[in-house]
């Protein structure tokens, strides 16, 4: 890519990420995210807001090119119908990494110098918010590492879903909206994320079969009960926070294997400390320093990550890369 062609290209994924941050931010994301047509009168509704200045966000996304107007602009008969374009999910993923590093992350960039100088105070201090962290990884994810989490899950023919980690569990959702046998848990720490994902369920229809939960992995060693039946556990970047006690994670490895239904699977989703495949590097790069520097977590590497799970006693473990920059799947057998 030349220089001119990447300029190109990063105006536009800046502009998609804040336009699509924008949605998120005042509520319709899910909305857009459906892939159905909806008018500005129920984005109203859903937000709250007046309907004068959701048409103005709207023509804005129409006239970016990631919403077609039904029947024309504005729609006909009044109507104001719209839906994301064919590529909108395309552009979604790419703003995706964008939303993350800034947005996500920027209690931490805004504050850079006060980590930098105390790192503990500056920890104590300034939160990253839980929802925008959910939005962000759901947007990554639904591209890259969701389709071969849902792979597995349906290979294994699992009927009862743990998600550890949910955040707004987009990827639980998806799977219960696959299977009408099939139920979940969704099990996150942060309040924001569990409103979120409760209000989706709603939206798609399946929340008689999702149960969200608003704990902590680690509780799960006092009280593995929302881990009963699981025939797949699936966590997707929520293990390297356990990790940080050893001692800790090795017992939440242990009772998910033994919570785990006969032949059960832990599909793990995580980074490995600085990637180093061409492709990986710049966001692997990233991505490790923040979390080393910002969040006190060390990130282990490929080989770390599969002798943890062979000490935790399970019977096999698979390793898939490709997925996402400085991700891996880990398949770990019962």
């Amino acid at each position: 890519m030349n220089l001119h062609s990447a300029q190109e290209v990063g105006a536009d994924i800046a502009a998609v990420a804040a336009l699509l941050q924008i949605g998120a931010e005042i509520g319709v994301d899910q909305v857009l995210d459906s892939g159905r047509t909806f008018g500005v009168p129920e984005l109203a509704e859903v937000t709250g807001l007046p309907q004068e200045g959701l048409q103005e966000y709207v023509h804005a996304l129409s006239a970016a090119g990631l919403l077609v107007a039904e029947g024309g602009e504005g729609g006909e008969g009044g109507e104001g119908l719209y839906r994301a374009s064919d590529d909108y999910p395309d552009w979604r993923h790419q703003a995706g990494y964008l939303s993350w590093a800034l947005t996500a992350n920027s209690p931490f960039l805004q504050n850079a110098r006060a980590f930098l100088s105390d790192g503990e105070s500056a920890a104590d201090t300034y939160h990253r918010d839980g929802r925008r962290v959910a939005v962000s990884s759901r947007w990554i994810g639904d591209r890259a590492f969701y389709p071969a989490v849902v792979e597995r899950v349906v290979a294994a023919d699992a009927k009862h879903v743990v998600d550890l980690g949910a955040g707004a569990a987009g990827l639980l959702i998806g799977l219960l909206a696959q299977d009408d046998r099939r139920s979940g848990v969704a099990l996150d720490l942060s309040a924001g994320a569990c409103a979120a994902a409760r209000e989706a369920a709603g939206r798609a229809g399946v929340d008689d079969r999702l149960r969200v939960v608003e704990r902590s992995v680690e509780s799960l060693i006092a009280d593995p009960g929302p881990l009963e039946g699981a025939d797949v556990i699936q966590a997707c970047f929520v293990m390297h926070d356990v990790l940080q006690d050893e001692a800790v994670f090795d017992d939440v490895l242990r009772t998910c294997r033994k919570a785990l239904a006969p032949g059960g699977l832990l599909a793990v989703v995580d980074a490995v400390s600085y990637g180093q495949e061409d492709r990986e590097r710049k966001f692997s790069a990233l991505f490790t320093y923040l979390h080393a520097n910002f969040m006190g977590v060390a990130l282990p590497t490929e080989d770390q990550w599969v002798e943890k799970f062979r000490s935790a006693g399970f019977s096999h473990v698979d390793c898939v890369s490709g997925l996402m920059p400085g991700g891996r799947l880990f398949l770990a057998t019962k």
